[in-house]
């Protein structure tokens, strides 16, 4: 097993916390986890697989602490759950023969319109609202789409669920975070078995971020029960943002990201 030095390891731990307190509040913490592993000198392939590997242990640990404080039915989820896992494996599998710079160019339009739901929607909240979707259509088509993305691709899709169930399924904000939790589970673990297994993962680097991310997701999802939407609701704005900004910077030569930097250029003059 490959040792990493003590001092990047804590740096590593302090990583893992947040980002699992930031993933079991809105998703998002792969952002914080993949430059980290980058920045410890973990190849690419390494730094995703051990990604999923660390992030795995912090939704876990949301997860069981939702199903325990009875916001969640584990029963209800299964239809989502299984929709969930076929996606994965097919993004999974998809992202080794597809060129990700296609997808790419998406997510940032889509991130901007979660953003902008959760700003201004009146219906985001702590009460659930009106059900516009059947739960066995919904977990169809949204565990195949957001299955395959999370496999794919990923960033962002703690937000997407968690807008799909409130908008579509008219949950409050901790409900849609208690199955967003689950979902994410699935997609982290099914990807991981499918891509991550292959001898990539850093070992020391993922089980001292999975010891981070416990501990994170314990605090992140205790924030969620306590606060609801006051702390869910722009946090999810934030990381939205923050993903879409981040995307733009890393692919400065992709033509939706310069029209996206010409747009903000307008509003900034």
């Amino acid at each position: 097993m490959e040792i990493l030095p003590f001092d990047i390891l804590a740096i590593l731990f302090v990583v893992g916390l947040i980002a699992g307190f930031v993933d079991s509040i809105a998703g998002g913490g792969g952002l914080l986890a993949i430059p980290a592993l980058l920045w410890a000198g973990l190849p690419p392939v390494q730094a995703l697989a051990t990604t999923k590997f660390q992030g795995s242990f912090g939704t876990l640990s949301a997860t069981v602490h939702f199903l325990r404080k009875g916001h969640v039915s584990l029963r209800d989820m299964i239809p989502a759950i299984i929709f969930t896992a076929i996606g994965a494996i097919a993004g999974t599998i998809a992202v080794q023969m597809i060129d990700a710079t296609i997808l790419q160019g998406v997510i940032p339009v889509l991130l901007v319109i979660v953003a902008g739901y959760f700003l201004f929607s009146p219906r985001v909240g702590d009460v659930d609202a009106h059900r516009r979707m059947g739960i066995g259509a919904f977990s169809l088509v949204f565990g195949l789409t957001l299955g395959f993305y999370d496999g794919f691709f990923g960033p962002g899709t703690g937000s997407f669920w968690a807008i799909a169930y409130v908008a579509l399924l008219g949950f409050n904000m901790i409900k849609a975070t208690a199955h967003t939790k689950i979902v994410n589970f699935t997609s982290n673990v099914t990807s991981l078995l499918v891509f991550g297994l292959a001898g990539h993962i850093v070992w020391s680097a993922g089980l001292v971020m999975a010891a981070g991310q416990i501990i994170g997701a314990q605090i992140g999802s205790r924030t969620v029960i306590t606060w609801g939407g006051r702390v869910v609701r722009p946090l999810l704005v934030v990381v939205s943002l923050s993903i879409t900004a981040k995307l733009i910077r890393d692919n400065p030569d992709n033509p939706i990201y310069r029209a996206f930097e010409a747009v903000f250029g307008l509003f900034a003059g």
